[in-house]
């Protein structure tokens, strides 16, 4: 029987009613007590490494779950996290850059409502979980509601119900059904993964608003080594406000500057309309392309935590890492 060790870092999954609202209180070995059943799939150990509303998950926790899997990497066939839903997509996204072509699974889940409580889906989430880490299903993936989603592809996309989160720009990976997995799609990967603990955290995100000036990009470019700028449709900014200027002035100072788009599907293409064009063709600002909000935000972090060359931080954000850019590679 294959051997998978259990993370726990809180979440709703692990939340109990307080004065306050929900809370994470249930300790890993609780939740398992929960669902006898996961001992007929596997041998499991726990590690209660975090028990926090997701929140309050901040990227150095995700440097801690991605040393937690390294240090018992050997110990075990596969790995289970569970964790809060809200910011789920962006700790899948950062452990699939810290964590690199692992041959093993290592699986989120969470839920939308507590272990505890009558109408949950924590239990299916669970088992699905420790399902899928006792399979041949490389890499990290989170897996809820039936589906396998890659981890640089995940997006919650409803905020109550059950089918909480989307696979954005790619195909599931695969789905479960009366318990038995059937997938579709393999990811690539090694021997042994490649590991890293350094991140960048100066990474900021703007989202763009009909009237917005300058003003909030300075702001945050002052402060930070990278911005984000979500812009309409397939991507541009207003030729009004002095953005062109302004990405100019602060490229030239060192500063990586993205563009992606509001829109959750299709990705962008921002060299098509005039309101682009030169932000692509003259200052050759980087593009998301495909690539979810959360993966653009975990890669810049991996990235300028390993290079501050602007060559290479073009070449490592193109170079596909977990499926996460279909283009130039496909």
């Amino acid at each position: 029987m294959k051997k998978v060790l259990l993370i726990g870092t809180g979440g709703t999954i692990a939340s109990d009613v307080t004065a306050n609202g929900l809370a994470p209180e249930l300790t890993t070995e609780q939740l398992l007590a929960h669902i006898p059943a996961i001992s007929e799939i596997c041998d499991v150990d726990c590690v209660q490494l975090l028990n926090l509303d997701s929140t309050n998950m901040e990227p150095r926790h995700w440097q801690m779950i991605a040393r937690c899997i390294r240090e018992h990497f050997g110990a075990y066939h596969g790995f289970v996290v569970t964790h809060g839903t809200d910011t789920m997509a962006y700790t899948a996204a950062a452990l699939s850059y810290l964590v690199q072509g692992s041959p093993k699974p290592i699986i989120l889940t969470g839920a939308q409502k507590p272990i505890g409580f009558d109408s949950t889906d924590s239990k299916i989430n669970l088992l699905d979980a420790f399902r899928c880490a006792a399979e041949d299903l490389p890499g990290v993936s989170i897996v809820f509601n039936n589906q396998v989603i890659l981890g640089t592809r995940a997006r919650k996309t409803r905020s109550k119900s059950f089918q909480a989160f989307s696979s954005i720009n790619y195909p599931h990976l695969g789905v479960l059904r009366d318990g038995v997995l059937l997938r579709y799609i393999r990811q690539d990967c090694g021997a042994y993964p490649l590991f890293y603990d350094k991140l960048d955290t100066k990474v900021a995100l703007m989202k763009l608003i009909p009237g917005a000036d300058r003003a909030q990009a300075d702001f945050l470019l002052e402060r930070n080594d990278a911005l984000i700028i979500e812009s309409f449709g397939v991507g541009g900014l207003p030729e009004s406000g002095g953005f062109y200027d302004c990405v100019r002035q602060w490229m030239d100072a060192g500063r990586v500057i993205v563009l992606t788009t509001q829109v959750a599907n299709e990705g962008s293409d921002v060299g098509v309309y005039h309101v682009g064009h030169a932000l692509k063709n003259q200052l050759n600002v980087l593009e998301a392309y495909d690539m979810t909000t959360e993966a653009v935000v975990a890669k810049l972090m991996w990235i300028l935590g390993q290079t501050r060359d602007r060559s290479e931080v073009e070449r490592l954000f193109y170079t596909p890492i977990a499926k996460d850019i279909l283009w130039p590679a496909e």
